[in-house]
């Protein structure tokens, strides 16, 4: 058994974790839009700083439900 394993109730409980890669994407998006900004692809730029903040926030609320359960 993982050591971040609870039993409960004869039930194994573990957190919410995902490794970190929806902040990694989120990075690697960010690092894409500045990217793509300083070559002039502004529609590119655009999309990828959209789907970074996204991937930002779901992050944090995940992280936030993960803390609270």
């Amino acid at each position: 058994m993982n050591p971040a394993q609870v039993v409960h109730d004869g039930a194994v409980l573990a957190p919410l974790q995902f490794g970190g890669d929806l902040i990694g994407l989120a990075i690697a998006f960010l690092v894409l839009a500045i990217v793509a900004a300083i070559a002039g692809a502004s529609g590119v730029a655009g999309l990828s700083m959209t789907i970074a903040k996204w991937l930002v926030i779901i992050f944090v609320v995940l992280a936030v439900v993960s803390f609270v359960l």
